[in-house]
């Protein structure tokens, strides 16, 4: 028992350290033109795609769209792209797994969807949540510009 208490705890620090995890990342001068949230034409809608929580800094989490892999995340990165209105799944990769979610996107709209690291059995698993406008530029402002 103590055994299992000891792999645990060490398994939770993993998780939980404030690690170096570390990704490309984009010029500041890219970072602050997004950070200005410019409305998207009107025949396609802004995503943003972002991670600003220190939990499981340590964690790089791999982020697709419609199966094409568009990066990785790491603690307080973000990620934009323009994509056509409709239909759209988004997923992160998981403990045992991607975890998703269905977006439809609005033609004219930034849409937010915000990566969170939660806690695994093994490693830290992540999921998807699309937020609303103010939460959303609230955590890219705290967030930089990923490759």
């Amino acid at each position: 028992m103590f055994k299992k208490a000891m792999l645990r705890a060490a398994l939770l620090s993993f998780v939980l350290l404030p690690g170096c995890a570390s990704v490309p990342m984009e010029s500041s001068d890219k970072d602050q033109a997004y950070k200005a949230f410019p409305a998207p034409p009107q025949d396609q809608a802004g995503l943003y795609i972002f991670r600003d929580s220190s939990l499981g800094a340590s964690l790089k989490k791999t982020v697709k769209l419609d199966d094409e892999v568009l990066g990785e995340t790491a603690s307080k990165t973000y990620f934009y792209r323009l994509v056509t209105p409709g239909p759209h799944v988004l997923a992160t990769e998981s403990e045992f797994g991607d975890n998703t979610l269905d977006l439809n996107a609005e033609a004219g709209r930034n849409h937010y969807v915000r990566q969170a690291i939660k806690m695994g059995v093994f490693v830290g698993g992540a999921k998807l949540q699309e937020v609303p406008e103010e939460q959303g530029q609230k955590g890219v402002m705290a967030s930089r510009l990923a490759r």
